[in-house]
Order: C-alpha cells, then sequence, then structure tokens
C-alpha cells in the first residue's frame, strides 16, 4: 500500500537496494495459527517456510517506470528479517511447512517430538533469514499477490 500511494507522487523511497523481507497473507498466517495451536504442546516457537522478495522487486512490480531513491536504512531497521538465528539452531527443528524452535527449559523431549511429527534437527548454526532464503517471489508473483489481496484492479505503472 506504501508504494503504491507513492507511485502516484512519482517516486519510490528505497531504504537499501539489498533490503529483503518474508512474505505471508493474512489468510497464510491465521492458517499457520491454527496450525500451531493444534500441534503445539507448549513454549514452543513455531516459523512458517515461506517466501522471501526483494524490495526493489517490489518497487519493480508496482512501479517499473517510476523513479527510485535510495534513503537509507531508518535507526532499528534491518536489511534482511531473521526469523531464526544460529543460537536458536541448537533447540530447533525442521518440518515441511514450518521449524520449531523449543524452548531453552526441557519442557518435553524434543527428540521424540521432532521423530514423532516427521521433522529434523536442524543443522547447528543455521539461520533462517530473507536474505538467504531458496523460496523468492519473482515480479510476476509479486503483482499477482497486490491483485488478489490488495487491489484487484491493480495495473502497475
Amino acid at each position: 500500500p506504501f508504494f503504491l500511494k507513492r507511485r502516484q507522487e512519482g517516486e519510490l523511497p528505497i531504504t537499501h537496494p539489498d533490503m529483503t523481507r518474508f512474505n505471508i497473507s493474512l489468510e497464510e498466517g491465521v492458517d499457520f495459527v491454527r496450525m500451531a495451536l493444534f500441534e503445539m504442546l507448549g513454549g514452543e516457537l513455531f516459523v512458517p517456510k515461506i517466501p522471501s522478495y526483494r524490495i526493489l522487486d517490489v518497487a519493480e512490480a508496482v512501479a517499473p517506470s517510476v523513479k527510485t531513491t535510495i534513503t537509507g536504512i531508518r535507526p532499528g531497521e534491518k536489511l534482511h528479517e531473521e526469523m531464526i538465528t544460529a543460537s536458536d539452531s541448537y533447540r530447533a527443528s525442521e518440518f515441511e511447512k514450518h521449524f520449531v524452535v523449543f524452548p531453552s527449559t526441557d519442557l518435553f523431549d524434543i527428540q521424540a517430538y521432532t521423530h514423532d511429527r516427521g521433522g529434523k534437527a536442524c543443522t547447528p548454526g543455521f539461520s533462517y533469514e530473507s536474505g538467504t532464503n531458496h523460496d523468492w517471489l519473482s515480479v510476476a508473483m509479486l503483482r499477482q499477490l497486490i491483485r488478489q489481496h490488495v487491489d484487484p484492479g491493480f495495473q502497475p505503472l
């Protein structure tokens, strides 16, 4: 919505050309929370496997003919989103569509939990961040998501 508004002004502000973010729709988020409520034992942190996008691809999807200006990263803003840190990896497991980071207290048997649900322990030092993700949204996919979730009549400028 921010870029859709700003494109009418003829310029899109980009904080950093390498910036990335994860993407999840409201419906996907709700479905994920419902799944986590069903699966959880208590204390786990559920992290969905979701696609990333590049901020420059969003600008291209929304307004390929509009000028972009690099404004710089704001205080507290990160270049990439990090959902699982390398420190978290020692108590994390991977499943088909999500990860689980377990609490630092031993509330239950993590190995049994992981095995029983068809997962595997994450490699120590693993991190899950938007900049190194393997699943990326293309410009065409971003345009489709804008039409589907923001503005059905959307057309790039």
